[in-house]
């Protein structure tokens, strides 16, 4: 059977010359980058090396700003968490949007419970957009943080972070982006954008799993959240992950060499699946703008039916697809992001997720069109809501 894999928002399979680049951090150059005799050394160097590409890759204007993590999860945590305590003799209120992935959104509702901190979470149009005059507007006098995403990683709505920064920076607010989908995907530059903070995750864009970087400007205080050890910058005490460090690294310089190709190919498809669904299935909504998006996000709600369901049929068919955010697929509630942006419980609970990658081909969105309909048509003729 044929199998295609359209769920690479949620992670992307890692690049072989990845594996290739950490397989000796493993078996030669195996070292703890903290100690001092040679083989601790060689792997320093690997790690210093890895930390000067992720610089590149988004742009930065020193090494010493870029912190090393687990993943998205933890920048986001140390961001929001790190920042809100090192601010919090100034202030402590913080802006944020309904529809911030849960790694944003519970760090902020965690602030709020155990720390007293006053959170705003500002609503978001149709396409998922936060307005600037919104954002202006909740800017309060004790506040210290702000933390909107780049990108959404359920519809793919691309964030105007720019404007943000500006409004932040002239009340002397510390802004965060979580650019976890966007890193290695797309053009980022942080000079350009202006933001104080910006996370990101090797597994999003053809890196390990296990490992990610938190963007922290020279300058910008932030307390650490785990303890341990003076690994970078006494910002997160544990041993580094050398291998995933390096493996990461081989994928900046690789986003860097190919991302103008990577960006055409992923909106090609993109654009040939979202209108192909629409062209060939009925009473289709398509989440999100129709080009202010992530290059290979296409999402759609197909009413009367289930999302789940169609996940199903579509994995019996050897396509792998999500309803929503890979870190909230077992739970049975709605998409927080889908209601957001106005859609009722009924459409939320109908959503469809494809996401491209490097790997995925014109043929692949070809097979798509030809089994999606045929599964919508059939779990719609099966269900009681639908008018046929």
């Amino acid at each position: 059977m044929k199998r295609i894999y359209l769920d690479n928002g949620a992670t992307t399979p890692t690049h072989p010359e990845a594996l290739k680049a950490m397989e000796p951090l493993f078996t030669q150059k195996y070292g703890n980058p903290s100690s001092i005799h040679s083989f601790g050394q060689e792997a320093k160097v690997a790690v210093d090396s890895a930390r000067e590409d992720v610089q590149k890759l988004i742009n930065a204007r020193s090494p010493e700003e870029i912190i090393f993590t687990s993943g998205g999860t933890e920048a986001n945590n140390l961001a929001v968490i790190g920042a809100a305590m090192a601010g919090k003799k100034r202030g402590k209120h913080i802006i944020t949007s309904k529809i911030e992935h849960h790694a944003v959104l519970h760090p902020c509702e965690y602030l709020e419970k155990e720390l007293d901190f006053q959170v705003t979470y500002l609503p978001v149009d149709e396409k998922g957009r936060v307005h600037i005059d919104d954002f202006k507007g909740a800017i309060k006098e004790d506040t210290i943080l702000a933390s909107i995403m780049m990108a959404n990683n359920e519809i793919g709505t691309l964030q105007p972070v720019k404007e943000f920064t500006v409004a932040a920076r002239e009340s002397d607010v510390v802004f965060h982006t979580d650019a976890v989908q966007v890193a290695g995907t797309m053009p980022l530059d942080v000079q350009e954008l202006g933001v104080d903070m910006l996370s990101m995750s090797a597994h999003k864009f053809n890196g390990p799993n296990g490992v990610g970087a938190l963007y922290l400007r020279k300058g910008v205080k932030v307390h650490p959240h785990m303890h341990g050890g003076g690994q970078e910058n006494k910002l997160r005490g544990s041993t580094h992950n050398t291998p995933g460090i390096v493996g990461l690294g081989w994928v900046c310089r690789y986003a860097r060499e190919t991302m103008d190709e990577k960006v055409k190919h992923l909106e090609e498809l993109r654009d040939m699946l979202i209108e192909g669904i629409e062209e060939r299935i009925p009473e289709t909504i398509l989440n999100g703008p129709r080009r202010e998006r992530l290059p290979g996000n296409v999402h759609f709600c197909f009413p009367y039916i289930e999302g789940e369901a169609i996940l199903l049929n579509l994995d019996l068919k050897g396509i792998a697809a999500s309803s929503g955010s890979a870190c909230t697929s077992g739970s049975l509630a709605p998409s927080h992001v889908l209601l957001g942006i106005g859609r009722s419980h009924e459409l939320a609970h109908g959503s469809l997720r494809l996401t491209l990658g490097i790997d995925n081909t014109q043929e692949d969105v070809e097979y798509v069109l030809q089994v999606l309909p045929e599964i919508v048509q059939k779990l719609r003729d099966m269900s009681p809501l639908y008018n046929k």
